[in-house]
């Protein structure tokens, strides 16, 4: 076990575009805000002060907020107006929250031994803030773009601003950050990293809050049926996420008869449930058209946001958790099913086949077949014993990415890097 450094570090995180405090399931929060807030609790607890620097987004909400614990806080700076914008627009205030981080670090009378930025854009506002402090850098990306653009739909590629605006963090930082071995490979393989300047720390999750709930109890709190078997979703609602592949199984398994032996429901957390046409997303509406062309309006619920409080509820709930996602740098929803002894079935892309393991947690399936998928569920549906099999494993395969584990290798990566420097 790595011991908490007898002098407490004190480090900057910056997480630019996104808030570690949101809600999850809108437009920019999922995994990432996930992490943010949770490393910086576990780190808090080992004594490492953190300040969590992000985007003002709206001026009613108060600038600092100690809502970390151990005397972490988050810092909302000024960057442009102080509302929600979309990526290409918040790259342009970049240099402005630069500036007002050093602002605030000044009037606080505030150094920081070390800069920990996450997403390219963070890790753009991190080269301004090392060289007016000359902190080094550790940096991880959540997302590479030029992993996007390979499985990105027409219309949808990341601009050649963001893969350059990598390419220079990259260059920059001390260390990065990956996730699992598969984004360590793509690293070196599209973006010609130094391998010597990567280490791998997966995320964590807190076992504390996810852990199994008894079915029956977790149904009776989200107000479903004992008889039901439920599949959930839990995620952005965006064309990455692949939820159409997803509905597309589920019409599969109702054209096999499982719907004559299962009272089958699709629970999907993630975007705004209430919205009108107008308001609602694009591909929250290509995804109501779908699942009305299929005839499974009566099937699928899209349950909109949810708070992190009930998410284990959700995942204890459910039968099977899918993520059936095009590209994802870890997994982070599969980890926290897993952590609530539910069974996985994925795309095996990325991280997540990494993360689940096929035939033992859950099972992996080929990106965009949704003919593979329903024959997962089917079994999963059909056989209750190897269901309940697969979550005890799932469960125990999970307490191996507790935050307190993850936290001390990161607090070996600062010292190591400080001591370097």
């Amino acid at each position: 076990m790595t011991n908490a450094p007898s002098q407490p570090l004190r480090i900057a995180m910056l997480s630019y575009h996104t808030c570690p405090l949101a809600v999850l399931g809108g437009k920019d929060t999922g995994g990432m805000n996930v992490y943010v807030r949770e490393l910086t609790r576990q780190l808090g607890r080992q004594r490492v002060h953190v300040d969590v620097f992000t985007r003002s987004q709206d001026a009613h909400v108060p600038h600092v907020i100690h809502d970390l614990g151990f005397g972490n806080r988050v810092v909302h700076i000024p960057a442009g107006p102080e509302i929600p914008l979309g990526k290409a627009d918040l790259a342009e205030h970049l240099p402005e929250f630069a500036a007002n981080i050093q602002d605030f670090a000044a009037r606080k009378r505030q150094s920081y031994d070390l800069i920990h930025s996450h997403y390219w854009m963070s890790g753009i506002a991190a080269i301004e803030l090392q060289k007016a402090w000359g902190a080094p850098i550790i940096h991880m990306f959540h997302t590479l773009g030029l992993m996007k653009n390979r499985i990105a739909r027409a219309g949808e590629a990341e601009g050649d601003y963001r893969i350059r605006g990598e390419r220079a963090v990259l260059a920059a930082a001390e260390r990065i950050v990956a996730a699992t071995p598969a984004e360590l490979a793509q690293l070196q393989w599209l973006y010609e990293a130094r391998t010597e300047r990567i280490q791998v720390i997966p995320p964590g999750v807190d076992l504390s809050h996810f852990y199994p709930i008894p079915q029956d109890e977790a149904r009776a709190y989200i107000g479903a049926e004992d008889k039901d078997k439920i599949l959930l979703f839990v995620g952005r609602i965006e064309p990455l996420k692949g939820i159409d592949t997803l509905i597309r199984a589920v019409a599969d398994l109702r054209q096999r008869g499982l719907l004559e032996r299962h009272n089958l429901c699709l629970a999907i957390i993630g975007g705004e449930a209430g919205d009108s046409e107008e308001a609602a997303s694009a591909e929250l509406v290509r995804l109501r058209a779908l699942a009305q062309e299929l005839e499974l309006g009566d099937l699928i619920n899209f349950l909109g946001k949810r708070g992190q409080d009930s998410l284990p509820y959700y995942y204890s709930a459910a039968d099977v958790v899918v993520v059936p996602s095009h590209y994802e740098s870890f997994g982070m929803v599969a980890l926290e099913a897993m952590a609530c002894g539910t069974p996985v079935v994925a795309s095996q892309v990325g991280g997540l086949a990494y993360l689940v393991q096929d035939g033992e947690t859950g099972y992996h399936v080929p990106d965009q077949e949704s003919s593979t998928l329903a024959d997962r569920l089917a079994r999963l549906l059909d056989e209750p014993p190897l269901r309940a099999l697969m979550g005890v494993k799932a469960a125990t395969l999970a307490r191996q990415y507790g935050w307190q584990r993850i936290a001390e290798q990161m607090i070996g990566l600062y010292e190591r890097v400080l001591a370097a420097d």
